[in-house]
């Protein structure tokens, strides 16, 4: 491996990142979706120690710019639980904010993207950017060229939110195509959401790692084509490729309020790959591929 993974305590090398969620949130909220934010400390901590006892030894929070991340609480808890975190910059869905505010913004987000991965107190160690359903609009281009040119300047991989697990291709020709990201920076998630397995094996094809993140919220209903799409990527040649995460956003959802949570993807998740799929792609899915995918060769502008 090559590259240092950027935590929230510093750069380490890949193969020090252990076991790993590769998609998850500690604190998020968002004026869209009121009174389901996440903001407690110390429910935070316990999700992190529950996810630890079983072995699990990396979180990446893709909360992005302006949601509510408390990147400062991030160190804390991290040499609390023992749990490495990598946290994000980067900016979500134009819903999610106020107007005035991305307005104000709209002109230095490469700037606000580069200074969070290289000069902020607590540096993030991706870029985390969102598609709208099915589409590409204006705002999500606007970001993905900011995160590109952040991306060039400093190397860090980026993430991109699929509101439906849709549009992965579009994303890929403006990131990759149009904006010269190498598509093996580029991390596609919420394909469980879009259950397509052609569309997967191409994004897969074109080089970039595919997020399956979201098996905490029990009511999407795809969830069970899961080990069915991680099969036929890792039959196409593509189990290298393959993350997962449990993109805990509500309260509700955490593993201390009767939600799968975070634990879910080692207690639930995990012996059914292994069992079903074998030991070898469990591995890769969850060492293996984060490590790889969450390294950078850092460099500062």
């Amino acid at each position: 491996m090559s590259g240092m993974i950027r935590t929230v305590l510093g750069d380490i090398a890949p193969e020090e990142l252990g076991v790993c969620d590769a998609h998850d949130h500690l604190f998020i909220g968002s004026p869209a979706l009121p009174g389901q934010e996440l903001d407690d400390p110390e429910a935070a901590l316990a999700e992190l120690k529950a996810f630890a006892a079983l072995g699990g030894r990396a979180v990446v929070q893709w909360t992005p710019w302006g949601m509510g991340s408390r990147t400062e609480r991030l160190p804390a808890l991290s040499r609390q639980s023992g749990v490495r975190i990598v946290s994000a910059t980067g900016m979500h869905q134009a819903k999610h904010y106020d107007p005035a505010e991305l307005e104000r913004r709209r002109g230095g987000l490469a700037d606000l993207f580069i200074h969070e991965l290289t000069a902020a107190p607590v540096k993030a160690g991706m870029i985390k950017v969102a598609g709208a359903y099915h589409r590409l609009d204006d705002h999500a281009r606007h970001v993905m060229a900011a995160a590109a040119e952040a991306h060039h300047a400093t190397d860090a991989p980026i993430g991109v939110h699929l509101e439906a697990g849709t549009a992965a291709l579009d994303v890929l020709d403006l990131l990759c195509g149009t904006h010269g990201v190498a598509p093996h920076r580029v991390i596609l998630g919420h394909l469980h959401r879009f259950p397509d397995t052609r569309i997967h094996r191409q994004a897969a094809e074109a080089g970039a790692f595919l997020a399956f993140d979201g098996p905490s919220r029990v009511h999407h209903g795809t969830d069970w084509r899961l080990l069915d799409s991680l099969s036929a990527l890792a039959d196409a040649g593509h189990a290298q490729q393959i993350l997962l995460g449990a993109d805990t956003v509500t309260p509700s959802a955490r593993s201390d309020a009767d939600g799968p949570g975070m634990p879910f993807l080692l207690s639930g998740l995990r012996p059914r790959i292994e069992r079903e799929l074998g030991l070898d792609l469990a591995s890769a899915i969850f060492v293996g591929n984060p490590a790889r995918a969450f390294a950078a060769r850092w460099r500062r502008p």
